[in-house]
């Protein structure tokens, strides 16, 4: 199958012009500056043409597990929904974050693990996705039962990212206890005694499980090769242990000093695409806008909005002066080649076609992905 793209605003890894891409079998065969004439070329008529965007941290099937409180939605229904909407994003590759060893066990990641990965694995396998749909363990290390779960899973070859997590409140994501307080009670209110038992419960597992499962986990991880991601780092103390143990990865930095320390130890920094797009975090922590303008920024995560990176994108066009391939670069090839994608992620001769066309709209109107491609057929 051939395919050509005209009169379009090309998006490449260094630079942006009018131009055209030439696809054949899935792949890009040609990028030309100017404008063709063939009949069966589709006419962008001055829209962006930008590679499909490479998510390595979405949450967002949850939300479609239990679309109310109390209502378990079926796996392969929510799935459906979930991939659906990742393409209409602009999302061709996304990591689908699975939590292992959850410290709720009533929240969606707690009750339908099993589920949700019998879901993405099955959809993958029989090709029926409209997304390419990959794995992100992400190991609550204040729980017993993580081991148990990872040892299940990481040999899987969908998997391409290992996260360790701590929730713990007190410290990193959650600094400020009244935060996690608010966060907890989201399904209902507390008494203070009942939220001070909470608190001595996470703190108790912590200390007893965290370190020797951080340990265990980082010597197996290291062992296959795998890319690996420390969450929520709020010190450069926490920096300098992700970089001892071979991890590269700082995701979710929340302090600019963390932030500053990654990139001392070269290390990359992910952020979040709702915290661009909101103006700051919901957790009160670094704002990932300042970051970006700092240049402490490297790729973005929709996290719970998929609609958000693209949109985090334009503002970062905006507000922080990036220039087109640079924001779109956070969103595409950053990210791809963080995890190990290096067939994707970029217009480039030879990759996937892996494209979306994206409007701009005007004064406040976001962005919109008006088609996207993957492998050069239309998914959404």
């Amino acid at each position: 199958m051939t395919l050509t793209l005209t009169n379009a605003r090309v998006v490449t890894a260094t630079t942006d012009f009018l131009g055209s891409v030439h696809i054949e079998n899935g792949l890009i065969q040609a990028i030309d500056e100017g404008v063709v004439s063939l009949p069966s070329a589709i006419d962008f008529e001055g829209d962006w043409l930008m590679p499909g965007l490479v998510e390595i941290h979405t949450d967002n099937l949850e939300k479609h597990l239990m679309p109310r409180p109390g209502v378990n939605w079926p796996s392969r229904s929510a799935f459906l929904i979930h991939d659906a909407q990742l393409a209409a994003s602009g999302i061709t590759t996304a990591l689908d974050g699975v939590v292992l060893g959850d410290i709720e066990a009533k929240t969606p990641r707690g009750l339908f693990l099993e589920a949700s990965l019998e879901a993405i694995r099955g959809f993958s396998d029989a090709d029926l996705s409209r997304v390419d749909h990959f794995l992100h363990l992400r190991c609550e290390l204040a729980n017993q039962d993580v081991w148990e779960h990872y040892e299940s899973l990481v040999g899987l070859p969908l998997v391409k990212l290992i996260s360790l997590m701590d929730h713990t409140p007190g410290q990193r994501q959650w600094r400020d206890i009244s935060k996690y307080r608010q966060y907890s009670e989201r399904h209902g209110r507390m008494t203070d005694a009942e939220f001070d038992a909470l608190v001595a419960e996470r703190r108790y597992a912590q200390e007893h499980f965290a370190a020797p499962l951080r340990v265990r986990i980082t010597e197996d991880a290291r062992s296959r090769g795998m890319a690996m991601a420390s969450h929520d780092d709020t010190t450069e103390d926490h920096i300098e242990q992700a970089h001892a143990e071979g991890i590269f990865i700082s995701e979710f930095p929340t302090t600019e000093e963390a932030s500053r320390a990654a990139h001392a130890h070269q290390m990359v920094t992910v952020l979040g695409a709702p915290n661009v797009v909101q103006g700051g975090s919901h957790s009160g922590n670094v704002s990932a806008m300042d970051m970006a303008k700092a240049g402490l920024l490297d790729a973005l995560s929709s996290d719970y909005v998929p609609a958000s990176l693209l949109e985090a994108a334009f503002l970062f066009m905006r507000d922080a002066q990036m220039a087109p391939a640079q924001a779109v670069s956070t969103i595409s090839l950053a990210p791809a080649r963080m995890v190990g994608f290096h067939d994707r992620g970029e217009i480039a001769q030879g990759l996937r076609a892996d494209l979306i066309r994206v409007r701009q709209g005007e004064g406040q109107m976001p962005p919109a992905v008006l088609q996207t491609w993957r492998k050069g057929q239309r998914v959404a």
